[in-house]
């Protein structure tokens, strides 16, 4: 009998037990998922611009659009889908800029050749936005971020820069 009676005030001691290490390990699962689909984004869009700026440099365009409008696809592309869903108005292209720079004095190009081979050219993501999928321990903020990506532009096959 007494040994019964001890067994009977452990049984809900278990029950107790596990709840309290569960929470505090699902919590830590959640929050290192997190911050490593934060990372996950980030790095996306990241490539994707540098893959706008690789395809910049070759002064390629695509059927119907300019230059600058092929960038902006190309960098759509490859963000696959990321780029949309992070921009708060969930229309990536308006967050894509694309700038020419002089390589020598280093001052901002605008205007048609400003795409010239030999200048510099600046492919840029910003005012990107993400929402934490469980604001546990941090603010409820969303995260912002900005990517960027540069090179130097090739001479054009055409003989002269692409139309912007």
């Amino acid at each position: 009998m007494r040994l019964h009676s001890r067994n009977g005030r452990r049984r809900g001691s278990v029950l107790v037990e596990g709840a309290l290490v569960t929470l505090p390990l699902l919590a830590l699962l959640w929050g290192i998922l997190d911050v490593s689909f934060a990372i996950f984004i980030k790095n996306t869009a990241s490539w994707a611009v540098r893959q706008g700026v690789r395809y910049a440099v070759t002064s390629q365009t695509m059927p119907g659009l300019g230059h600058d409008d092929s960038i902006k696809t190309t960098v759509r592309l490859y963000s696959v889908g990321l780029l949309d869903a992070l921009s708060p108005d969930h229309n990536g292209m308006n967050r894509v800029q694309i700038q020419y720079y002089d390589p020598v004095s280093l001052a901002l190009v605008t205007g048609p050749g400003s795409n010239a081979g030999g200048n510099i050219v600046v492919v840029s993501a910003t005012g990107l936005s993400w929402a934490w999928m469980v604001p546990l321990l941090r603010s409820k903020t969303p995260l912002q971020f900005s990517v960027a990506s540069a090179d130097v532009m090739e001479a054009s096959p055409l003989g002269g820069p692409p139309p912007r």
